[in-house]
């Protein structure tokens, strides 16, 4: 696998990088940026993740419009704010209903609007200006975009039901639908915008992972979803990898990053492939962004300001404490979340109390994580089965109401939103808590707050429009407001990195509209708590003391942190965590 040269790689106008949060995406895009520029290019940078730390690495304010990097001429950057962006989108759907619909109406529109798919759509609709823009196509030799849009929502803005009013649409019952309902009149510069994005002498995808499965697993999907809507100009960039070792923890993580490899999804496993090295030092300033390509960068060492470091024993003592009978672990994929649950499941079972935990993680075997007590039942919700049955029942009901197959078909492509897989999932959850009265539940995957208001609004609509009349079952009825009373807890599982803390922050936000509870934060996988002999990973770990520092403010002390370990942490060294 080749060292990743942007100079000989880029060879388009356009260049888009997506993947998995937390794998590398800005600190990619910074370095293709500045080694474009530093080989005489001219180069806009945008970025639309909502995570970005563009404003950390050029050490200066950005905005939505481009703005000249004095230290790198001929480099412009902007950085587009989704997530404003969706405010101010959702506000111009909704602005014109104000007064002429009743509140429960509005409200269910407000959170049919605020979830991810919206904020995606939201971030589309302000890159498309770039897109688009003759003069800003003829101002720069490459216009690179930290972020692509997903297939989902590219096959959304070609469908045609998607420029219909979200109010005349609703009575169907699906999750993200009236994403699009303000943007009739950019229609056809989306058209431009996709068409764009499928010449590959125009536009080179690249898409970005770690050489782990998970994040190689989400580029391979990403890859077929694009692939089928004719974007088939990609690359494979593997960040982080690991060349060597110096200790038996680095032996262990290199034969685990090449094992990740060697099992490379069939969808990427012949694109072309570039690695970047695993580097110790986040890519802030400039000096770090030149670095990320050529080789390592001496630091300072940051002192933790922590008290004392807290187990997650800590988190169960309080749980236990409080009696807390439903439990969530939340997070961003490839935190752990599925580890943290299985290890607060086992301490409450070994504790006398009857506990059920259950997970979506395909990927996971629960029985391979943790064995089956007297006291500790494990059960697993197969995603795409409740998928499938949760579907099927939406598009029944909108046949018998009648709509066309273009409206049939716009449907069918809401229920492949994110927003959609959540809440059949959660459809599966109530049903085990409902059954589930004398035990404690802990729940892996948790629905995200937008979720849960969603389910709630939508059951409020019903109930006044009477349009979906039954289309949220008992179980979830009576578990919604159950959520918001003492019996229920989230635990939030991150990384000391940026992306997942960031991801986390934005997770909570969700999680204070619902009114849900979550008091603790779960650091995961840290060098610093490992007390590695390595360098290479002793120089990691001084790197993830601000983040451990930032967390641990922010809950006021409720961090605990988990040791990062080269074996697989399953068994008997749950309880040790």
């Amino acid at each position: 696998m080749m060292l990743y040269d942007p100079f000989h790689v880029v060879q388009t106008k356009y260049l888009f990088l997506t993947g998995k949060g937390g794998v590398g995406k800005t600190s990619v895009a910074c370095a293709t940026a500045v080694a474009l520029v530093d080989a005489g290019k001219k180069v806009l940078l945008i970025s639309t993740d909502p995570a970005s730390n563009l404003q950390d690495v050029f050490s200066m304010e950005l905005t939505n419009k481009a703005t000249p990097i004095a230290a790198v001429p001929n480099l412009a950057v902007a950085n587009l704010d989704p997530v404003q962006a969706a405010a101010e989108y959702r506000e111009s759907v909704i602005g014109p209903y104000r007064g002429l619909l009743p509140e429960a109406a509005l409200r269910n529109m407000e959170e049919q609007l605020s979830g991810s798919c919206t904020v995606e759509i939201a971030a589309f609709n302000e890159f498309t200006n770039f897109l688009t823009d003759e003069a800003v196509a003829c101002g720069y030799d490459h216009i690179i975009f930290d972020t692509a849009p997903t297939g989902h929502t590219l096959r959304m803005l070609q469908l045609p039901s998607a420029w219909s009013q979200f109010i005349q649409k609703s009575k169907h019952g699906a999750s993200c639908l009236g994403q699009l309902s303000g943007l009739e009149s950019r229609k056809e510069l989306y058209k431009q915008a996709v068409q764009t994005l499928a010449d590959g002498d125009k536009t080179t995808m690249l898409l970005v992972a770690c050489p782990d499965a998970l994040p190689l697993k989400e580029a391979a999907r990403a890859s077929k979803e694009l692939a089928a809507l004719g974007i088939a100009n990609q690359q494979l960039i593997v960040n982080g990898l690991l060349a060597s070792w110096d200790d038996d923890a680095t032996k262990t993580l290199y034969e685990k990053q090449q094992a990740a490899l060697k099992a490379m999804p069939e969808a990427i496993a012949n694109l072309p492939r570039f690695q970047i090295p695993l580097r110790t030092y986040n890519i802030t300033g400039l000096d770090h962004v030149r670095a990320l390509l050529k080789g390592e960068v001496k630091e300072a060492a940051t002192e933790l300001t922590l008290e004392r470091v807290q187990p997650l024993q800590a988190v169960i003592d309080d749980l236990e404490a409080h009696q807390r009978k439903v439990i969530f672990t939340m997070g961003k994929g490839g935190v752990g979340k599925t580890t943290v649950a299985a290890a607060i499941a086992l301490g409450l079972a070994r504790r006398g109390h009857r506990v059920h935990l259950t997970t979506t993680d395909l990927a996971v075997h629960l029985q391979y994580v943790v064995s089956q007590t007297d006291n500790l039942t494990l059960s697993h919700i197969d995603e795409g089965e409740e998928l499938k049955k949760y579907q099927d029942e939406v598009l029944s009901q909108a046949k018998a109401n009648g709509l066309g197959p273009s409206d049939l078909a716009y449907i069918e492509e809401d229920l492949r939103s994110p927003c959609t897989q959540e809440i059949a999932v959660f459809h599966a959850f109530a049903d085990i808590v409902e059954d589930a009265d004398d035990q404690i539940v802990v729940i892996d995957t948790a629905p995200t707050g937008h979720t849960l208001l969603l389910l709630e609004s939508t059951e409020s609509y019903d109930r006044e429009i009477r349009r979906t009349h039954g289309s949220t079952p008992p179980s979830v009825q009576h578990l919604l407001p159950r959520l918001k009373g003492d019996e229920t807890e989230v635990v939030i599982v991150t990384l000391p990195e940026a992306t997942p803390v960031y991801e986390a922050l934005r997770l909570e936000a969700d999680l204070k509209r619902t009114k849900l509870r979550s008091k603790w934060w779960v650091i995961n996988k840290s060098f610093y708590q490992a007390r590695t002999t390595s360098p290479l990973l002793k120089a990691k770990a001084s790197h993830e003391i601000a983040w451990i520092n930032k967390v641990d403010d922010h809950t006021q002390g409720h961090t605990a942190l988990i040791a990062w370990r080269p074996d697989e942490v399953r068994g008997e060294v749950l309880g040790k965590l």
